[in-house]
C-alpha cells in the first residue's frame, strides 16, 4: 500500500472520530468528562470495553506469540471469567454504594489518606506504562507505513498519534470515549475477520484443509502441564483471574466506563456480557495468529533481522513477533489487508489509549489535587492542563520503551502489571476481607517493599524452587506480600473489638 493511500485512510478514520466527539461533547462539563453524567447505555459500554481491554496489544502481539506458545494464552482468558465475576458481584456493588468517581476513594475511607494516595499513585504509574506500551504499537505501525518513507523520526510519529487522541477527548472526556470506543471496537474486530478471510484465500486451500492443518499443528495447542513452565495451566488460569480483577476492577480507566452506567444492575449486565463476548473474540485473534504462521510456512517465506521478525535458530523461537502481522499485511496480503490492518491497529490503540489518558486526568485531578475544593472555572483550567501533561508523560514513556524494547508488548504489559498492580490487589483484598486497621504511615512503605521483594523472588525462583519459573502469577505473589505486610503493621479495628466483646 502506498503511503498516500495509508494517509487518506487515517485521515478519513480520524475525521469520523471528530464527528462523534463533536456530537457527544455538546454541553459538556466536568461531570461529563469524569462520569458521563451516568447516562451511558450498558450495552454500548460493554461493546466499547472490548476494544479498550484488548487494544493493539491483542491485535498485534497475541497473534504474533502463537508461533512460540500456540493457544496457551487462552488459559489466561479462561481465568478472566472468574475475575470478571468477582468484579461484577463484589467490587461493583461497593463502588455504586459509595457513589465513587475515583475508585481509590474507597482506600481513603477504609484506611486513611496515605493509603488513598498510595493507591492512586500506583494506578498512575500502572496506567502510564500500560497506555504507553499499547500506543507504542500504533506508533510503530504508522512509522513503518508512512512516516519512515519521508524520513520523519519516530518521536514525531508518537507526538502526532497522541495529539490526535487529545483532540477528540479533551472536551467530552469519558462521555465521548464511551461512544468512540464502540466505533473503534467495531473496526478492530472487522479488521481481524477480514484479515482471516484474506489469509485463507491466499492459502488456496482445498475444502476443509485449513481446519485440518490447524488441528494437526502445534500452533493450536491450548494446555501446558509442565509445572516448571511459566505457561502452566494453573499458573495461567489464576493469573488470568487476578489480572482481570486488577487491570479492570481495580483500574480507574476501565471502571470509569462502568461507573457511567445508569445503575448497578446495568453495570453488572455490562460486565457479564463483556466477559462472555471476550471468549470467542480472543479465539478469533489466536486463530488469526495460527493462520499467519501457516501462511509463512506454506509460502516458504524467510525474514532477516532487517525486518525485525525472525526465527532464532539457537533457541528455536521466533523473536520480535510483534512485527509479523504488520509485515504480512503490508507486503504479502494485498491492498485490502493493508487498509484494514492500518485502520484496525489505529482503532485498537486509540480505544485503549484515549480512555487511559482520560483516566490519568481523572485520577490526578480527584485523587492527588483534591479537585473538589476548586470552583468550576478553576476545575476546567486545571483539568485541561493535567490532560496535556498526562499526554506528554505518555509520549516520553513510549520513547523510553522504544529505546529499551526487546520483548513482545503483551509480555511487557502483563509483567509490569505484576509489579504495579500487586500492591493495589493487596490493599483492596485487605480492606474487603479483614476488619484490621494498618498503621497509616507505614502503608506506603509496604506498598514499595512488596514489588521489590517480588522482583527479587522472581529473579531467583529457578535456583530456589528446583527450576520453577514464575510467570504472570508474580502479580499474586506481590498481592500476598502486600497483604501480609499490612497484617503485620495492623491493629484490631474498633468494629472488630466491639464485635468480640459483645459476643462474650
Amino acid at each position: 500500500m502506498s503511503p498516500i493511500t495509508m494517509l487518506i485512510s487515517v485521515i478519513g478514520y480520524f475525521a469520523l472520530l471528530l464527528i462523534i466527539a463533536r456530537f457527544t461533547s455538546k454541553n459538556s462539563n466536568n461531570s461529563s468528562f469524569f462520569t458521563g453524567n451516568r447516562q451511558s447505555p450498558w450495552f454500548v459500554v460493554a461493546f466499547g470495553m472490548i476494544g479498550a481491554s484488548l487494544s493493539g496489544v491483542t491485535l498485534i502481539s497475541i497473534p504474533g506469540e502463537v508461533g512460540n506458545s500456540g493457544f496457551e494464552y487462552f488459559q489466561l482468558v479462561m481465568g478472566y471469567l472468574l475475575g470478571y465475576a468477582v468484579i461484577a458481584f463484589v467490587l461493583m456493588p461497593l463502588y455504586y454504594k459509595l457513589n465513587l468517581v475515583s475508585i481509590y476513594s474507597y482506600l481513603g475511607q477504609r484506611f486513611g489518606n496515605p493509603a488513598y494516595k498510595t493507591g492512586a499513585i500506583f494506578f498512575l504509574i500502572s496506567q502510564t506504562i500500560g497506555a504507553s506500551f499499547r500506543l507504542f504499537l500504533a506508533a510503530m505501525v504508522l512509522q513503518i507505513t508512512f512516516f519512515a518513507h519521508y524520513g520523519i523520526p519516530f518521536s514525531i510519529t508518537v507526538a502526532v498519534t497522541i495529539i490526535l487522541i487529545w483532540l477528540y477527548t479533551y472536551k467530552g472526556g469519558i462521555k465521548t470515549i464511551v461512544w468512540t470506543d464502540t466505533l473503534q471496537t467495531f473496526f478492530m474486530l472487522l479488521a481481524v475477520i477480514l484479515t482471516i478471510i484474506v489469509i485463507i484465500r491466499n492459502l488456496h486451500p482445498e475444502p476443509g484443509t485449513v481446519l485440518s492443518s490447524l488441528r494437526e499443528s502445534h500452533l493450536t495447542r491450548v494446555f501446558n502441564w509442565d509445572w516448571r513452565s511459566p505457561n502452566h495451566f494453573v499458573k495461567q488460569f489464576l493469573s488470568g483471574a487476578f489480572i482481570a480483577i486488577v487491570m479492570t476492577g481495580l483500574d480507574q480507566n476501565m471502571m470509569q466506563k462502568n461507573l457511567t452506567c445508569r445503575s448497578l444492575r446495568d453495570a453488572q449486565k455490562n460486565m457479564v456480557t463483556f466477559s462472555l463476548i471476550l471468549i470467542p473474540v480472543n479465539l478469533i485473534f489466536l486463530t488469526m495468529g495460527a493462520l499467519m504462521y501457516l501462511f509463512v510456512q506454506q509460502s516458504g517465506l524467510t525474514f532477516t533481522d532487517a525486518h525485525g521478525f525472525m526465527l532464532d535458530l539457537t533457541s528455536n523461537k521466533f523473536i520480535h513477533t510483534d512485527a509479523l502481522y504488520p509485515l504480512l499485511s503490508m507486503n504479502y496480503l494485498g491492498t485490502l489487508a493493508s487498509v484494514v490492518f492500518i485502520i484496525g491497529v489505529i482503532a485498537a490503540a486509540f480505544s485503549s489509549a484515549d480512555s487511559a489518558i482520560a483516566a490519568l486526568t481523572t485520577s490526578f485531578c480527584i485523587d492527588i489535587l483534591n479537585f473538589r475544593n476548586f470552583d468550576n472555572i478553576q476545575k476546567q483550567r486545571i483539568r485541561f492542563w493535567v490532560h496535556v501533561i498526562a499526554s506528554i508523560i505518555v509520549l516520553l514513556t513510549i520513547l523510553a520503551f522504544e529505546a529499551l524494547n526487546n520483548t513482545s508488548v503483551i509480555n511487557a504489559v502483563f509483567t509490569m502489571a505484576g509489579y504495579t498492580y500487586g500492591p493495589l490487589l493487596g490493599l483492596y483484598s485487605f480492606g474487603l476481607f479483614t476488619h484490621l486497621k494498618p498503621a497509616k504511615k507505614l502503608i506506603p512503605v509496604i506498598a514499595l517493599i512488596s514489588p521489590a521483594l517480588t522482583w527479587y523472588i522472581g529473579n531467583h525462583s529457578e535456583e530456589w524452587f528446583n527450576g520453577y519459573k514464575f510467570g504472570f502469577e508474580l502479580l499474586l505473589v506481590n498481592g500476598i506480600l502486600t497483604f501480609t505486610g499490612l497484617f503485620l503493621i495492623s491493629r484490631k479495628s474498633v468494629i472488630a473489638l466491639n464485635h468480640f466483646t459483645s459476643t462474650r
